[in-house]
This record gives C-alpha cells, sequence and structure tokens, in this order.
C-alpha cells in the first residue's frame, strides 16, 4: 500500500481501516469487528445501517442534492426546522442549519452580539461560560471553551471577551458535607458574581453543556443549578445558550436534554445525533423574541455558510428524528442507559482505578483515579487513552478515552455513548470488554501512578 496523503488527527498513527457497518458494528480491512460503544464521538445514535435514513438520503439526491440558501428554501430543510420547533420545549421557533456542531456554536455567538445590536445595546458582547467546558473548534467556539490544553497553542487568537467559572462537578467540586443541591445553588451562583465582577450591561450571554461530554466525561448538572442559572440570566437580561450538540438529541433520554432541568433556553445548538452519523448537520435554535428584533430590525443576519440548509443532510435529519419519535427511542435510551450505568456499577464498584460511574441514558463516563478514597489522578504525563483506545481496539470495543478531566491536564475519564438500537447482550459486551481492557493494562496504571 502507498503512503497516504490523507492529513491524520495524529501523524504517529497507523489506523485500521473501516469498510462495513451493520448495526453496533464497524468492521475494518482485516475483517476485525468493533462493537462501537461511544458512536464515533456521540455521533451514529442510530448505529451505522439505518435504512429508513439511508433511503431517504438517496431519494433526496435523485430529486436535488444542493440548493444555496441565498436563493432558495427547501421542503427538506421547512419539515425539519417544523419538526424540531414542534418538540421542543419552551419558546424556541427559529432554525438555523449549518453542517455541524463548531459551525452551530459559532452561529450562536454572532447571533447573541448582533441581537443585542439590533435592540441598540452595542454595549453588550461580553460572554460567560464555564472550565472544562467544549463548544467546538472553530476560533469562536475554542474561545467560549474552557478546556485549557485545548485553547493553549491558540491563545493569542481567542477573543479576550470571554471569561469562566466553575463548572458544575460535584465529584470533584463540592465541599466535605455538601449535597448535590447545595453545590449547585453554590456554583451557579458564580454566575451572578462574575456578571457583577464584569457588568452587567456588558453581558451578552451564558453558554453551558446541559451534560458536559468531551471534557469532563458525561457529567450532570447537580438538581436546580440550571434553574438558578435561569433565574440569573432573566435577571440581568443576558441569554442562555445550552450547547447540546454532544448530549442532544435523545442521547440523555429526552429529546432534548434541557427538559430534564425544567428550564427553556433563548438559544440551543444541537448536531451530531441530528444526522446520527450519515449525514454532516447542526442547526442552531432560537426564541421568536431574538429572531424579530433581527426581523424588525437590520432584517439580515450577518453569518452564513455555503452548506447551510443542505437539502440532503436536511432531509436525513426528517427521517433521523421520524426514526426517534415513531421508536419512542429516548425513552428506550433511558431505560437502556440506567441498565448499563448499573452494569457498570457493579463491574467496577471495586474497581482500584475506578473513582465514579455518573452519566444519563446512553451518555456515561468513567473517571480513572490513582486512589479511590483521596481521588488523586493518575500521572498526566503516562499517554493513558491512547492506551486504553489501542487495547480496547485489540478488544473489539471502541470508546472514547479522554485525558484532563480535572484542569484540562490532570485526571483521566472514558465516555460511553453507543448507538440507541443498542441490545442487552451489546450493553453486557460493554462492559465486559471494557473490564478486560482495564485489567489489560492495570501493571501500567500501577506503573504509572
Amino acid at each position: 500500500m502507498s503512503a497516504s496523503h490523507v492529513f491524520p488527527r495524529r501523524s504517529d498513527s497507523q489506523l485500521p481501516t473501516a469498510v462495513a457497518g451493520e448495526g453496533c458494528w464497524l468492521t475494518d480491512a482485516k475483517g476485525q469487528r468493533y462493537l462501537d460503544a461511544s458512536g464515533g464521538a456521540a455521533v451514529s445514535c442510530l448505529g451505522h445501517s439505518a435504512k429508513p435514513v439511508l433511503d431517504a438520503i438517496c431519494q433526496q439526491l435523485q430529486q436535488l442534492a444542493y440548493a444555496h440558501t441565498s436563493f432558495f428554501t427547501t421542503e427538506p430543510a421547512e419539515r425539519l426546522a417544523d419538526l424540531l420547533i414542534q418538540h421542543a420545549p419552551g419558546n424556541l421557533d427559529r432554525v438555523y442549519f449549518v453542517s455541524g456542531g463548531s459551525e452551530a456554536m459559532e452561529a450562536s455567538l454572532k447571533l447573541c452580539r448582533q441581537y443585542f445590536l439590533e435592540i441598540n445595546q452595542p454595549q453588550r458582547s461580553h460572554v460567560i461560560a464555564r472550565r472544562q467546558s467544549y463548544h467546538g473548534n472553530t476560533l469562536g467556539a475554542l474561545s467560549a471553551g474552557g478546556n485549557q490544553w485545548r485553547r493553549q497553542p491558540f491563545e493569542p487568537l481567542l477573543s479576550s471577551g470571554v471569561s469562566h467559572i466553575s463548572p458544575c462537578y460535584h465529584y470533584r467540586g463540592a465541599e466535605p458535607g455538601e449535597s448535590p443541591e447545595e453545590y449547585g445553588l453554590r456554583v451557579a451562583n458564580e454566575l451572578e458574581a462574575e456578571i457583577l465582577r464584569v457588568g452587567p450591561e456588558r453581558v451578552a450571554a451564558f453558554l453551558a453543556e446541559p451534560v458536559v461530554g468531551a471534557t469532563l466525561g458525561a457529567v450532570a448538572p447537580a438538581p436546580g443549578y440550571f434553574r438558578r442559572v435561569r433565574e440569573i440570566c432573566d435577571q440581568y437580561g443576558v441569554l442562555l445558550v445550552l450547547d447540546e450538540v454532544m448530549c442532544g438529541m435523545g442521547r440523555t433520554g429526552s429529546l432534548f436534554a434541557y427538559e430534564q432541568e425544567k428550564i427553556a433556553p433563548d438559544v440551543v445548538c444541537i448536531a451530531k445525533g441530528l444526522g446520527a452519523g450519515l449525514q454532516p448537520i447542526g442547526a442552531m435554535l432560537c426564541t421568536d423574541t431574538i429572531y424579530q428584533a433581527i426581523a424588525q430590525g437590520s432584517g439580515f443576519f450577518q453569518h452564513g455558510h455555503t452548506y447551510q440548509g443542505h437539502p440532503t443532510a436536511c432531509a436525513a435529519g426528517v427521517a433521523v428524528l421520524q426514526e426517534m419519535l415513531s421508536q419512542s427511542l429516548p425513552a428506550q435510551v433511558k431505560e437502556k442507559g440506567e441498565r448499563l450505568y448499573q452494569a457498570l456499577q457493579n463491574q467496577f464498584a471495586e474497581h482500584p482505578h475506578v473513582g465514579d460511574v455518573r452519566g444519563r441514558g446512553l451518555f456515561l463516563g468513567i473517571e480513572l483515579v490513582r486512589d479511590k478514597q483521596t481521588k488523586e489522578p493518575l500521572n498526566p504525563n503516562f499517554n493513558l487513552p491512547e492506551q486504553i483506545r489501542h487495547t480496547a481496539m485489540q478488544h473489539g470495543l471502541l470508546c472514547y478515552p479522554m485525558g484532563g478531566t480535572i484542569d484540562g491536564r490532570r485526571g483521566h475519564h472514558i465516555l460511553l455513548a453507543p448507538p440507541f438500537i443498542i441490545n442487552e447482550e451489546e450493553l453486557d459486551l460493554i462492559v465486559s470488554r471494557l473490564s478486560s481492557t482495564l485489567n489489560a493494562i492495570l501493571p501500567a496504571l500501577d506503573q504509572a501512578a
């Protein structure tokens, strides 16, 4: 085989070639099968061979593959927007389609800024987000993100108009004896303190993931946290932007993750599960109040991408949503997630290096530690995520290990986000193969400690 001309994520990687996908399984060119326990990066929610979606894509391609949104709207875009708004709790009313999560978050930042220009509050440009958040890899989204490892190389290019408060991370952030509710209220109130520090008249938006994905490993908020956040945003006229790129579209057991917090955002961003990996698509949803400020003001949202509202991608999104809703998949996710969570708890309760098992629905995280009692992290200099990924693949398992859980450098976790169609036997396989993976590298873990 000749040398590759593909620019890979890692130059030193020797990756197998994926050639087929069926259900929850991927197959490489050598015939090895892998159980996809992470859905790629929480993407493949319907597995790798969802025929109704594939049929919808093929039909749309034969009818109309692409039409630029400066000239046309399309039937698939209109249908998908209607479906999303119909099933989105709160006052969301308009949908802006893009090609992925970073684009959706970038659009949300620009929308928040332009909204305040349109209503004659041009001084509002500051954004508050949370440490250890991840909102995408474009420069605007990276500026909002709070993961130092991702930010550091590009720091000179990032916006200075963003500041960060604590994440809602009870496992590590709570004081001794502090209940989840008490802790949640305390860290939520950091938002008010930061608004007052910056100046209420200057703050435009607060960005947060309802359930934090890649950087913290499926950390759900403490009870009442987001209700307090919503109160603070309302009090100071700050827009609440929720990033559901990874945790949304049924992943946590409801179509939108924020439903479980009993709040309504001003803007919400979705992507991964919307196209189920079968087409690249993302979306930003906003309230009519925000939309009308532009419609009745300049009349022009000063933003845009070539492939926004792509008819084929939107047709895929319609078919994905129809599959989720017709089969009540979010409810199944809740049930299957509880089964997987309990199986992980049972398997790793006594494991010396498993500090926490957490998450919602089929969006679960396992935090690895050196010492279970003190929660001391493992040596960050040991390339543990790559060791886990490589060893898991040897055992026929795809999972999503990450480092820097605590502060961008220290701490490790494994994220699990299998397809919603997974069966009980496959759920059990995830647990057994993950256990085999950790047992295989246990001597290296102890050495690295």
